[in-house]
C-alpha cells in the first residue's frame, strides 16, 4: 500500500510525523511492478522498505556466504563518503586510481610476483572474482588464439582444464565467450581436481588448466605445486606451453599470511594470473576483486583500451565501464590498517573458530567431517547413518534458530554425498561457535523424536505392483536418493559462493 497526501510535493509534509500517517494520509494499492502514479514522504519510502527487509536473514549468522559482513566504523565513514566517486574518471579521481595501482601492487608482492623495486604490477580492481576471472581467461585465450594464428593452425575449439568442484562464474566464462569447459570428475573422499587426472585431460587446444585455492564446497587447497611439475613435463614432451590459472577467490588472503611456505602463487612458473576476492578473506564488503599476472607478456596489450573523453588518455582492461569507487578505497584502507600481522592475527583466529566448532560437532557423535585442516577456515560436514534424516532437514530447523546453514550435494562423481557446510568469517566469535554446535546438537536429538520423511514417502510408495501381481518394497536407498533430488532441485539454483 502506498501512502498518498493532498499536498503538492512530499517535502511539504510535516517531519515530525515520525511514520504515522493515519490522519493525513490515505492508503491505496501499490501497483504491482509499475511506478506509483504519485510521490510519497521520504520517511513513508524508508519505512515501507525497513520494515520490507527486516525479514531478510542477519547477514552475520549467514554461514553460507564467505562475503564480509563487518567493517569498522572508520572504513564504513570512507565508503559513504566515497559513494558518488565513479571510479572509470580516472583524471577526475586521480587518488582513487592511485590508490587501486597501490593495491595491485600490494596483492602482486604478496603472490611473489616477479617484480623489481622499480616495477609496477599488472593487475585491475574487479566488482569481484567473477569479472577477474573472464579478464584472465580472455587474456588466456587471445595468446592461445595468436599464436595458434602464428602457427597457421586452428583456433575455434579452445578450452579449459578444471575440476567438477569449480565455481558457477568458470561455467559462465565457458558459456559466454565460448570456451569448452572439461572437468575432472570428483570421487567420494576426494573433493577437488586431481592434478594427474587434469594434465591427462590437457591437449594442444588447452588454453590455461584453472586451479582452485580454496574449493567452495570443503575450503580445501588445490595442489598447484603438483600441478605445476606434471604439466611441466607434459610441455616438455609436447612442445606444447599450457599455463596456470589460479583461482584463489577464497584462498588468496589466506595462505600467504598461515601458510607462508605452500607454494601456489607466482613461485611457480608456469602461474600467469591469480584472481582473489577482496570481498571474502580480503575483507571488504562486496563487491571487489582482483587479479594480477604474472608480467606484462601476459596480457595481451589488444585487451586493453585507451580512452581520452574524460580528460587524459586512461587505458582499461575491465568488463564493466562505470564502478563505484568506495570497495577500492575500503580495500587500501584493510591493507595498510590492519598490515601483514593484523591479517594473520585474523585469518588465525577464524581458524581456532572453525576448530571449536569442528570439536563441538564431532561431539556429537553424528557426523563426519569433510573440510580438512589446510585450507579456507570452514567445516563441512556430512551426517554418518542418513537413513532417516538429511542435511536438509538439519539446514531447515537450524533457520528456526536464526542460522543460514547451506546444505548440499556434491558435483560429480561425488553427487551421492550431501553436506552442511558452515564458513568462519572474521565477525563469527568462538562464542557463536559454541552456540552453533550445541544448536546442531539440539536439532538432531530433535529430529531423532520425529518421524522420517524418508520412512513417510516408503508408505505412500510402499508396494508397486509388476506385471506378476508381486508386491515389490522400494529399497531404502532407493527412496533417499528421492528425497535428495527433491532437495536438490529446490537448491539447484542458489550454487554457493558468489563471487
Amino acid at each position: 500500500m502506498v501512502l498518498t497526501s493532498t499536498a503538492t510535493h512530499p517535502d511539504e509534509q510535516d517531519q515530525s510525523l515520525n511514520y504515522t500517517f493515519a490522519s493525513r494520509y490515505v492508503r491505496e494499492p501499490i501497483p504491482k511492478f509499475k511506478m506509483p502514479e504519485k510521490s510519497i514522504p521520504k520517511d513513508a519510502a524508508y519505512q515501507i522498505i525497513n520494515d520490507e527487509l527486516m525479514l531478510d536473514g542477519a547477514p552475520r549468522l549467514n554461514l553460507a556466504s564467505f562475503v564480509t559482513t563487518w567493517m569498522e566504523p572508520e572504513c564504513d565513514k570512507l565508503i559513504m563518503a566515497s559513494l558518488n566517486k565513479n571510479y572509470v574518471d580516472m583524471d577526475e579521481y586521480p587518488v582513487t586510481t592511485e590508490l587501486q595501482n597501490r593495491c595491485v601492487n600490494i596483492i602482486a608482492n604478496l603472490f611473489h610476483a616477479p617484480i623489481s623495486d622499480d616495477e609496477t604490477a599488472v593487475g585491475v580492481g574487479t566488482v569481484g572474482s567473477s569479472e577477474a576471472i573472464m579478464l584472465a581467461g580472455l587474456a588466456f585465450k587471445r595468446k592461445w588464439q595468436t599464436k595458434r594464428k602464428a602457427e597457421g593452425k586452428p583456433y575455434d575449439k579452445p578450452n579449459i582444464v578444471t575440476g567438477a568442484n569449480v565455481q558457477v562464474c568458470w561455467e559462465k566464462f565457458a558459456r559466454y565467450f565460448e570456451v569448452e569447459l572439461k572437468e575432472v570428475k570428483l570421487k567420494e573422499g576426494y573433493y577437488v581436481m586431481d592434478p594427474a587426472k587434469a594434465v591427462e585431460m590437457v591437449d594442444e587446444n588447452t588454453i590455461c588448466v584453472a586451479a582452485i585455492l580454496g574449493s567452495t564446497m570443503t575450503g580445501e587447497f588445490e595442489d598447484v605445486k603438483l600441478l605445476d611439475e606434471l604439466l611441466t613435463k607434459k610441455n616438455n614432451e609436447t612442445g606444447w606451453d599450457t599455463p596456470i590459472h589460479v583461482d584463489a577467490a577464497s584462498g588468496g588472503f589466506i595462505a600467504p599470511f598461515l601458510y607462508p611456505d605452500l607454494e601456489w602463487d607466482f613461485r611457480l612458473p608456469l602461474v600467469k594470473s591469480i584472481n582473489v576476492s577482496g570481498h571474502k578473506y580480503g575483507l571488504v564488503y562486496p563487491g571487489v576483486g582482483w587479479v594480477v599476472w604474472r608480467s606484462k607478456d601476459d596480457l595481451p596489450d589488444e585487451l586493453v583500451f585507451h580512452i581520452n573523453y574524460l580528460g587524459s588518455d586512461q587505458p582499461t582492461f575491465t568488463l564493466n565501464f562505470s564502478k563505484g569507487s568506495s570497495q577500492i578505497i575500503a580495500q587500501y584502507y584493510q591493507l595498510i590498517r590492519l598490515g601483514f600481522e593484523g591479517y594473520k592475527n585474523i585469518m588465525e583466529n577464524c581458524w581456532e573458530n572453525a576448530r571449536v566448532l569442528k570439536e563441538g560437532i564431532e561431539r556429537t557423535g553424528r557426523f563426519n567431517i569433510i573440510s580438512k585442516d589446510i585450507g579456507v577456515p570452514l567445516v563441512a560436514f556430512s551426517l554418518k547413518d542418513s537413513s532417516q534424516h538429511t542435511v536438509f532437514e538439519i539446514a531447515d530447523h537450524l533457520r528456526k534458530f536464526g542460522w543460514i546453514v547451506p546444505a548440499y550435494t556434491m558435483p560429480p562423481d561425488a553427487q551421492h554425498i550431501a553436506v552442511l557446510r558452515v564458513v568462519i568469517r572474521e565477525d563469527f566469535s568462538r562464542g557463536l561457535a559454541e552456540r552453533l554446535a550445541a544448536d546442531i546438537e539440539k536439532v538432531v536429538k530433535l529430529l531423532d523424536t520425529l518421524p522420517s520423511p524418508l520412512t513417510t514417502k516408503a508408505v505412500h510408495i510402499t508396494a508397486i505392483t509388476s506385471e506378476t501381481g508381486e508386491k515389490i518394497k522400494k529399497a531404502a536407498i532407493e527412496t533417499q536418493k528421492e528425497i535428495a533430488f527433491y532437495w536438490k532441485r529446490l537448491v539447484d539454483g542458489k550454487r554457493l559462493g558468489a563471487c
